[in-house]
Formats: C-alpha cells, sequence, structure tokens
C-alpha cells in the first residue's frame, strides 16, 4: 500500500525586534521624564509600563521564540516582566491595593531586584557584542539604569544615582526609538536605510 506523501511547510515570522525596541523606547521615555522631573506622578506612567514596555517586548518575545533566537526571547521577555513588576509596585505605591501594602513598602527591597537585573544585563550586553552596535550600546546603557536604581534604592548617593539612572533611561529611550525605526526601515526597503552598526567581531 502506497504512504501517503507530507509536504512540509514553513512559516516564516517577521523580525519582532522593531516593536519589542518601541515598546522600551516609549516607556523609558515617559518614565524618564519622571525621573529628571519633567514630569510629575505615576499614574500616566503605568499604561505606558504595561502596554508598551511590558505587552509590546512580550510579543517580540514570544515572536522571537518562534524564530528560535534565544538571546532575543530571552532579552524581551526579560524586561517585559520587569515593566509589568514595576507597574505594580507602582499601583501599590499609590495605595490602589489598599493602604496596607502601600505603607509596607521597602525600597530595599526593590534595590535587590535591581541589582538582579544588572547582572543580567551585563550578561546581555556581552551577547549583544555580537549583534549590532545599537543593541550593544542600548544594553550597555541599560547596565547604568539598573546600576543607578539599585543604588538609589539602596540608599547609597541617592542624589548621583538617581540622576544617572534617569538620564541612562532618556538616553535608552532615545537610541531605542532609532533602532526601532532603522529595524523596519532596514527590513522595508531590503537594504541598509539607517545604520546600526556590524558586529564587534570579539567572540565570534
Amino acid at each position: 500500500m502506497q504512504q501517503p506523501s507530507s509536504t512540509a511547510v514553513k512559516i516564516t515570522n517577521a523580525d519582532p525586534s522593531a516593536l519589542g525596541l518601541f515598546g522600551l523606547a516609549i516607556v523609558t521615555l515617559v518614565a524618564s521624564s519622571q525621573k529628571l522631573g519633567i514630569t510629575t506622578g505615576l499614574s500616566y506612567a503605568i499604561p505606558w509600563a504595561i502596554f508598551l514596555g511590558a505587552c509590546a517586548q512580550l510579543f517580540a518575545c514570544i515572536e522571537d521564540s518562534k524564530r528560535g533566537n534565544t538571546f532575543g526571547t530571552t532579552a524581551f521577555g526579560a524586561y517585559a516582566f520587569f515593566w509589568f513588576a514595576m507597574a505594580g509596585n507602582w499601583l501599590i505605591k499609590l495605595g490602589v491595593f489598599g493602604s496596607t501594602l502601600a505603607e509596607g513598602v521597602e525600597p530595599k527591597q526593590l534595590g535587590f531586584a535591581f541589582a538582579g537585573y544588572l547582572v543580567f544585563t551585563i550578561f546581555m550586553t556581552i551577547g549583544a557584542v555580537e549583534t549590532n552596535k545599537v543593541l550593544f550600546f542600548i544594553f550597555f546603557l541599560i547596565d547604568f539604569l539598573f546600576l543607578g536604581l539599585a543604588m538609589d534604592a539602596f540608599g547609597v548617593a541617592p542624589d548621583f544615582f538617581h540622576a544617572m539612572a534617569a538620564y541612562a533611561e532618556l538616553c535608552i529611550g532615545i537610541l531605542s526609538l532609532y533602532g526601532a525605526g532603522a529595524n523596519v526601515l532596514n527590513a522595508h526597503f531590503g537594504k541598509v536605510f539607517l545604520p546600526i552598526g556590524k558586529p564587534f567581531g570579539i567572540f565570534k
């Protein structure tokens, strides 16, 4: 009896990096404006943290997973859940979940989370050396962001480290916005329309 023939179907997913970087760009621009004192309060920062910082990057994480991209999956996923957690922290701080939780806030607990993310980001920065220069410098700036956030949370030279975190976050937003635009236009035109820089070639 003749066996039925099978046909392999390959589904190609679009590169989600542009959307992930766009989500990172918008939430860091909004958050940095609050840290720098340009804007006040956290109420309007929360939706951007949830929908751009978290959901957009989580979508990029899932799509990168389908493409077999471990680096992109891990990076976008880890930072997506960071912004989910930050939105939750802000909601607690604002008393949305009641006064008991708001009064029990301990900044040093955030310091440990930020320190953990700093170590993680250092690993990712090493990996970004072999991606492109725009992505590498985004991770490089994120290192300074988490260093500043951790030291500020632990009460170590808070004025200096708060300012360092704020300016690093602003630069992350600007560079991520450029990276998102470059990824879209380079793919759309099928050529280097906006340069993102070749890998450093140190480890490969």
